[in-house]
């Protein structure tokens, strides 16, 4: 995850987490990286991968403030080193900036584009507001039609907060009327100290001391499943194969037994690096911090500091520091105690590191268990996992026609387990 401005960002963000990172560098003349770091960072990032495909993602602050000309030399140094591998660029905007010149130079080169909305203009611009406080959405939503315009890929990535978090339907379903059929759905979580950190930084990680307190613009975390459950009801019933939500496809991903396909819910993590404007690597985008850093690239080879001893202890710290309390839980194969930034409570008998969120991802996760099982059984016997709508719907009405599952009856989505004890416990 590649910061090429670093935290510099046109928008203030009340909730943003990485605007203060600007603290970490007090000295530094111009927000931008030197064309030398971006030259040595494009070639030993896609030497480092001895695989057909080498995916680039871009993000902020806001990339878009460094001009359309920096990504033009960060496509030619991609040509330029590709040495036949496919390339692909990710690009991560709040909108602000979009015009023909940008949108037409992502088509041009099939940037996948994601968009940063919270909702419909009066959930949008509760927090996501302009340098001057003044709301953002009318101009970001002229961005959203230049994308469509020029038949630029987007997807939407709404950060849920303690605003938007009661009003799932209506978040949902404005994005599906302007046209997003890929969303994302992150969880705003931070804890706030009064006095700064030495570093001047007063967001912190689950080491820093009790002290810190969750901020007022965090999402609750039951409220938060509740959230995602309510999406999915309507999806579940109308959308499927036509809207894909990125954590209901990650689920669907472990309930057929692979892996979960995000960090956040892998087992271990370390992959999801992200890269500082001078060419300084951090662990993770959520752990940019002075402990969390790992070299530069500049001085050291990318590899060697994507492959060290702190790095690899860093991903497996995430399930090591695991309490038994989540390792035990029914929904621990796709939760596997999501991310560790967010592991600052404990568990019911003391034990630290249990994730501040855990009572959402329980409620979800297991209210989207008969589905998931279902549409995996569906792929599994080469049919389409959309059959699930029909089958939400049968439900729903009962039977469809035919008469409903006595609590005894064999559950009919396939589990072997009883009605009662499986799909209709939750009717």
């Amino acid at each position: 995850m590649t910061k090429p401005i670093g935290p510099i960002c046109n928008m203030n963000c009340t909730y943003c987490f990485y605007l203060e990172k600007d603290q970490l560098y007090p000295d530094i003349p111009k927000w931008a990286m030197p064309e030398d770091v971006l030259d040595s960072y494009v070639r030993q990032y896609i030497e480092a991968q001895d695989v057909p495909e080498v995916a680039f993602a871009w993000q902020g602050g806001e990339p878009t403030l460094l001009g359309v000309d920096f990504f033009r030399k960060a496509v030619a140094f991609q040509q330029q080193y590709a040495n036949g591998k496919h390339i692909t660029n990710a690009f991560q905007t709040n909108g602000l900036l979009l015009d023909d010149e940008w949108c037409a130079f992502f088509a041009e080169h099939e940037f996948l584009v994601g968009l940063s909305m919270d909702g419909p203009e009066n959930i949008h611009n509760r927090y996501r507001v302009d340098k001057a406080g003044k709301p953002t959405f009318a101009r970001i939503m002229q961005g959203m039609e230049c994308l469509k315009k020029h038949g630029v890929e987007f997807n939407t990535l709404t950060c849920v907060q303690r605003h938007n978090a009661y009003r799932p339907l209506e978040v949902y379903r404005f994005f599906k009327e302007v046209g997003s059929g890929f969303m994302q759905f992150i969880p705003i979580v931070e804890r706030r100290i009064e006095q700064p950190r030495p570093d001047g930084l007063t967001l912190v990680q689950p080491a820093d001391g009790p002290e810190a307190a969750v901020t007022e613009w965090s999402v609750p975390p039951l409220q938060y499943g509740k959230f995602l459950s309510a999406i999915f009801d309507e999806w579940v019933r109308n959308d499927v194969g036509q809207i894909f939500v990125q954590i209901f496809d990650i689920s669907l991903q472990a309930w057929l037994g692979m892996p979960p396909g995000l960090c956040v819910f892998s087992e271990v993590c370390g992959n999801g690096m992200a890269l500082e404007h001078n060419g300084d690597l951090y662990s993770c985008d959520h752990f940019v911090y002075p402990e969390n850093h790992l070299g530069n690239l500049m001085e050291q080879p990318l590899a060697e500091l994507a492959h060290s001893d702190q790095q690899r202890r860093f991903g497996e710290d995430k399930r090591d520091g695991l309490p038994r309390y989540c390792r035990e839980c029914p929904v621990h194969f796709i939760c596997h105690g999501e991310c560790p930034k967010h592991r600052f409570l404990k568990t019911p008998d003391g034990e630290p590191g249990l994730n501040y969120l855990c009572e959402g991802y329980r409620y979800f996760f297991q209210h989207i268990d008969p589905f998931m099982r279902f549409m995996a059984k569906e792929l599994q016997a080469e049919r389409p996992p959309a059959n699930v709508m029909a089958y939400a719907r049968q439900l729903d009405e009962g039977g469809a026609g035919r008469e409903r599952p006595r609590p005894n009856d064999p559950c009919p989505c396939g589990s072997g387990r009883k009605f009662k004890k499986c799909c209709g416990r939750k009717q």
